[in-house]
Formats: C-alpha cells, structure tokens, sequence
C-alpha cells in the first residue's frame, strides 16, 4: 500500500481539499512539533474550503450567524476533528504513530495577547507557547499555499478561505515542495478593508485587540444590528463607531463587554460581525485579477459594498 496515496484519499472522503506533507527537517530545530512530538518524521496537513456563501451572508448584510457556527465551529469541533483523527487511524494501522494538531482557539502564550475568534472571557492566557504550533507557517512548510501580507494562509484555489490542520506522524513519507510566493500582491485591500482599521499599512501586522473589538462589531458603518445611540457611555463614541479610536487594551476589553450585537456561539467562539473583512477584501482581489484556479459562476462581489454614514450615529 502507498501510504501517502492512501491519507491523501482518506482526508478527501472527509472534505479536506488539499492535503500537503512536509519533512520535520524543514522545520527549525526548536520548532514546537519536536516538543509535541520528538519522534515526528513528516508534517501533514490537511486544508479545507470554508463555503464562499457563509462570507457572503456577511457581505450583502444579510445573514451573520453561519460564518461563525458553519465556517467556525463547525468547521474547527467536527469536521477537521473527524478528518484528522481517520488519517491517524490509517497511518497507526500501518504500525506508524500519528499525532492531530488543531488550534487552541482559547489559550495564547502571551499574557497580553487576545484571540478576536474567541470570547474574551473564555481565553487562557499566558500559558507554554511548546504547546502550540505556528499554523500560517507550518501550512507553508508543507507547500498548501504562502503568507498574505496580513498574515493569512493564502492558497490557490480558495484565497484565504480556509481553516487547516495537522498530523504529525514518525512515517517517513514524500514531501511535497514548498510554494513559490506568487499570490500576495501588497495590493493594500486587506488594510483598507478592516472596518477596525487594525491591521498596520506598512508591516501587514495585526493589532489583535483592536482586531477583537471590530470583529465583534463595534464599528456601526458596516453593523445593522447596532443602535443610533450606541456607546453612550464612551465619551469617544463616536469614534470607536466610525473604527478610528486609539485603542489599549483596557479599552478593548470596556468595548467588548458592550458588544452584545449577535448570540455568542458554543465552546468559545465569538460571533463574527466583520465576516473576517480582510480575507473577503483579499478574496475579492484574487478573484478579480484571475489569480485563483478554482471558479465561480458568477462573482463574489456583485455590487458595491455597503455601509452607514457616521451622520446616523450623531446624537
């Protein structure tokens, strides 16, 4: 039996789209997986499309709650779960140990940090980075797609419209080559989409708290479910409405509190109010410039994107 045919086969029946492989060499030698797994000889993982119509729910204003159960949770409690755990059933009864790697969505090393996907009080922080892989990284090592200028995982065929997971496994199994960087443009379109304007113009990173507070909706220009006389207690109202308030962390997490615009999901996700605007932005691109090898009938962007005035805001 070919093993690496038979994973490749095994995660497709479970709705992985890509499936790439890499050599634990590849990776540095204080790398995270060699100390989850001293013994890991090959790196796979597992990519799948996160459904088009779920962002675009988000994009013409009209449905917000799939994106964060369907292409969130669903996606990261089930599905990869499943997938994941079949690969590692077939490579351990090839007399191989597998390990499955998915995110810790509610724990960061660093004590200060935040997951704007995660509710703010269900997260752990502070606790051992070992126990963490770098995902945008390690997607790339095993040759599923290149870093975007924000940070993101970008593939061919989906953009960045896609969660991924990992198996580590001690089989010796064919790589596959690292992705020539081709995709990311610098276009800007990812900055200038963020609602929160929480993303860094001239480095691409991410300010994750300010990230946090757009993310669950607290800029009123593109969120119909928020009041005209929202924030009344925050002298700064309206610029935090309008995403152009200087942000720290005390004052993220006073915002968060009053961000009651959607249902919170189960199992600590956070409910999305920004239909993550940066991947959208990005997709857009991709898609326009024709850089994208799989198609739609018909755009994703089909009109102009809305938004309020800050006029309807003003008390």
């Amino acid at each position: 039996m070919n093993l690496r045919e038979e994973i490749i086969k095994v995660a497709k029946a479970e709705a992985a789209d890509l499936v790439g492989f890499a050599p634990a060499s590849r990776f540095g030698a204080d790398d995270p997986i060699f100390k989850i797994f001293p013994e890991v000889k090959t790196v796979i993982c597992l990519v799948f499309r996160v459904l088009r119509g779920v962002y675009r729910g988000i994009e013409e204003g009209t449905t917000y709650y799939q994106f964060p159960t369907m292409g969130c949770e669903t996606m990261e409690e089930t599905v990869m779960p499943i997938a994941s755990l079949k690969v590692c059933n077939l490579i351990e009864s090839e007399g191989h140990m597998a390990l499955p790697q998915r995110r810790h969505y509610t724990i960061t090393s660093d004590k200060d940090d935040t997951n704007p996907e995660a509710q703010n009080e269900a997260i752990f922080r502070g606790r051992d980075k070992e126990i963490h892989m770098n995902f945008e990284d390690s997607a790339v090592l095993c040759g599923v797609g290149e870093r975007g200028f924000y940070g993101a995982l970008l593939t061919d065929e989906f953009g960045p419209m896609v969660k991924y997971c990992f198996v580590l496994t001690d089989a010796e199994l064919e790589a596959d080559d690292v992705k020539e960087a081709h995709l990311c443009d610098k276009c800007g379109k990812c900055v200038k989409g963020c609602p929160g304007n929480a993303i860094d113009a001239e480095s691409g990173k991410l300010d994750r708290w300010r990230c946090a507070v757009y993310y669950d909706g607290a800029c009123g220009l593109k969120n119909p479910f928020m009041a005209p006389d929202a924030f009344p207690d925050f002298e700064n109202r309206l610029d935090i409405i309008a995403g152009t308030a200087k942000i720290d962390r005390a004052l993220a997490e006073k915002i968060i509190d009053s961000n009651v615009f959607y249902p919170a999901i189960m199992q600590g996700y956070q409910a999305c109010m920004c239909g993550r605007s940066c991947d959208m932005e990005c997709y857009v691109h991709l898609e326009e410039k024709g850089a994208l090898t799989k198609s739609f009938k018909t755009p994703f962007r089909k009109r102009e994107p809305w938004k309020f005035n800050i006029e309807d805001f003003e008390a």
